[in-house]
């Protein structure tokens, strides 16, 4: 069985993801963690010296490799993950266990301005730009990230509260 986690960056997906794993007693996985191992380097460091087309591939090569293997998986897909190339159909059709981790636009905002220089992507967004910059980026991948088979909100509940919803949530 595959349950795959999709959201923004800061959702939770990596955190829950390991509770999940446990309480399943599955392997847990991040795809952005896997893809580093495999390639030998950091992701900011893929997209500066190898370019986005370039990770872009890998991660739809990774992301099939592990949904084509035969273990208990629980995953982690970057936030990026479902908006490209062919990855969302592949995750929808590997799995009926494909689950957006929905946080607010608020409490993303509020999770990531206490995180942003470990976040690339944000570390450089001014805090009073914050809100518009997770705003615009969050309307853009709703569409993919809506696809999921299921949905958890997850404001305001822990991450073990979380991972106990999605296992009543499982198929």
């Amino acid at each position: 069985m595959k349950i795959i986690l999709l959201g923004y960056m800061g959702s939770g997906k990596s955190t829950v993801g390991k509770k999940l794993a446990e309480l399943l007693n599955f392997k847990f996985i991040d795809l952005d963690a896997y893809i580093e191992a495999a390639e030998s380097l950091k992701i900011p460091a893929i997209f500066e010296f190898k370019g986005e087309i370039y990770f872009r591939k890998k991660e739809f090569y990774y992301l099939k490799e592990i949904l084509q293997s035969p273990e208990n998986v629980v995953l982690a897909t970057g936030g990026g993950t479902p908006c490209y190339g062919n990855n969302m159909n592949a995750m929808l059709e590997a799995s009926r266990n494909v689950i957006y981790l929905q946080v607010s636009l608020s409490g993303l905002v509020n999770r990531l301005s206490k995180e942003k220089e470990h976040r690339p992507l944000i570390k450089e967004v001014p805090n009073n730009e914050l809100l518009e910059f997770i705003g615009k980026h969050l309307f853009e991948r709703s569409f993919y990230y809506n696809q999921a088979a299921q949905m958890v909100a997850c404001d305001a509940k822990t991450p073990e509260a979380i991972a106990l919803e999605i296992q009543t949530l499982l198929v």
